[in-house]
């Protein structure tokens, strides 16, 4: 399996998540925001700020030559995970219904978080059970989820909530922390699970949902 990590400045968790695929016997190849030559079977966007969030979160990241190739992978119909910042770049460019507000306290959050499994059937949690609690780190100042009335019946009609907080610690929108797209190939989610995938960090749940995309 071919993994890219796209890196923007500001970005910080490609080298996490490229040592979590690595806890997986996977190599993974980080991939500087202006290029646009390569390919892969999963494009992954990581956590940090990409250009320091000016503007706001993902705004100017969407502009990156690599996005082009990102864009024409999702054409194609191929696997991409957005991981917290990634989450929102996925949401500016359109990949993925809704969009990013303040958290409601206004203040960066940093913790471990307790997640239910909303959604099993797809790549990203097939190695859980609908209903499972799990416990993820989050750190993002804005990751207060939003979406339409009409939008949310949609993700909630086709079965592309993923996961939900259990004590909803920045105001998401029927708690949600993760979503896909239909087609159940672009995924975005807030918490981190690259940060728990050493026992040195108190935590491997995290390479229970990287596995998910090993012989898709």
């Amino acid at each position: 399996m071919k993994i890219a990590i796209i890196q923007f400045p500001g970005t910080n968790c490609e080298y996490d998540t490229a040592y979590a695929f690595e806890k997986l016997n996977i190599k993974s190849e980080i991939i500087w925001h202006e290029r646009e030559d390569f390919n892969a079977d999963l494009i992954v966007l990581p956590g940090g700020f990409s250009y320091g969030d000016y503007l706001r979160c993902a705004a100017i990241a969407k502009f990156a030559p690599a996005i082009k190739t990102l864009k024409e992978h999702a054409k194609k119909g191929g696997y991409i995970l957005g991981i917290c910042n990634g989450f929102q770049i996925l949401l500016e460019l359109g990949l993925l219904s809704g969009a990013m507000k303040y958290n409601d306290n206004l203040n960066f959050i940093s913790k471990m978080q307790k997640l239910q499994v909303i959604s099993s059937d797809n790549a990203l949690l097939k190695n859980f059970n609908k209903d499972d609690i799990i416990e993820l780190p989050i750190a993002h100042g804005e990751g207060n989820y939003f979406n339409t009335l009409d939008g949310l019946k949609k993700l909630e009609d086709k079965d592309l909530i993923l996961l939900k907080y259990l004590d909803n610690p920045n105001g998401s929108l029927n708690n949600i922390a993760g979503i896909c797209d239909e087609n159940k190939k672009i995924f975005g989610l807030m918490p981190h699970p690259e940060r728990a995938c050493d026992e040195l960090l108190g935590s491997t749940i995290g390479l229970d949902l990287l596995k998910g995309f090993i012989n898709c």
